[in-house]
């Protein structure tokens, strides 16, 4: 483990692999190093190319957090990581995460070409919005009812309420409600893109860089939709179809087409 120092001080924790072009990872809701498996084998799967960086949220894992939150930060974050891996890198979101990349990307980063996998962002009436998530989680949240909130996002997404209970009863539930807290920061990042509208206008406006926003050919309509939505608002977004994925995608079967892409 590594960590880096961001501008407003905060100490972000990562993990490197292999060597080449630098690559960023960077990851959605409720992820980390220490309970994101899916993420690490992409990481080792791309390390004969590239120098890979898996790294921990603020408020998550091993990494630090300052207070109060700004999605700017979280850009900032991005932006201390690529001057860790020498001033130039490459980024690939997952989910909000994408979202995040992106914010990174409009505020400066020195990112070069950047992947985006089902970036969750509801731009059409039918999409499902749920506009009472983000007041009913950070209530949660308030009182201290970390575990309630972690369920009420996991209802959010769709996770039906047998296999919610399950999960809750394992083992595994503590580590992903301990990072909970930072579920406000993924709907903050998120809140103007999930109110089933289409994207602003000059959202992304200094994203100048190549995009390639994916999407799994087994997931909702509302999702495709959401990715052919961001391509269509920046200046170089493309979207490509993986077939037989869906949100939670195969590692094996994303490596190559990162690798086609970033050294196309």
């Amino acid at each position: 483990m590594e960590k880096v120092t961001s501008a407003d001080g905060t100490e972000i924790a990562f993990d490197r692999y292999g060597s080449g072009p630098a690559l960023i990872l960077v990851p959605g809701a409720t992820a980390y190093r220490a309970v994101d498996e899916t993420t690490a084998e992409l990481a080792r799967l791309l390390a004969e190319r590239f120098t890979v960086i898996h790294y921990d949220r603020r408020g998550r894992g091993d990494s630090g957090d300052t207070l109060p939150y700004a999605v700017e930060r979280e850009a900032e974050d991005i932006g201390a990581l690529v001057a860790a891996a020498g001033g130039r890198a490459h980024a690939f979101g997952m989910s909000s995460g994408a979202v995040l990349a992106l914010a990174a990307a409009q505020h400066g980063a020195a990112l070069e070409r950047l992947v985006l996998y089902e970036p969750p962002v509801l731009t059409h009436p039918d999409d499902p919005v749920d506009r009472s998530y983000r007041r009913e989680l950070e209530a949660m949240l308030a009182e201290g009812r970390n575990g309630d909130a972690l369920a009420r996002f996991l209802s959010m997404v769709g996770m039906p309420a047998a296999e919610l209970d399950g999960f809750r009863a394992s083992p595994a539930w503590g580590a992903f409600e301990a990072v909970a807290p930072t579920l406000a920061y993924d709907a903050a990042l998120m809140d103007e893109f999930s109110r089933g509208e289409p994207i602003p206008s000059g959202t992304w406006d200094r994203v100048t860089q190549q995009v390639l926003v994916l999407e799994g050919s087994e997931s909702p309509q509302f999702m495709r939709r959401g990715a052919a939505a961001v391509a269509d608002a920046l200046a170089n977004g493309e979207v490509r179809s993986l077939p037989g994925q869906t949100h939670s995608f195969e590692p094996a079967v994303l490596a190559p087409v990162l690798v086609e892409f970033l050294e196309g």
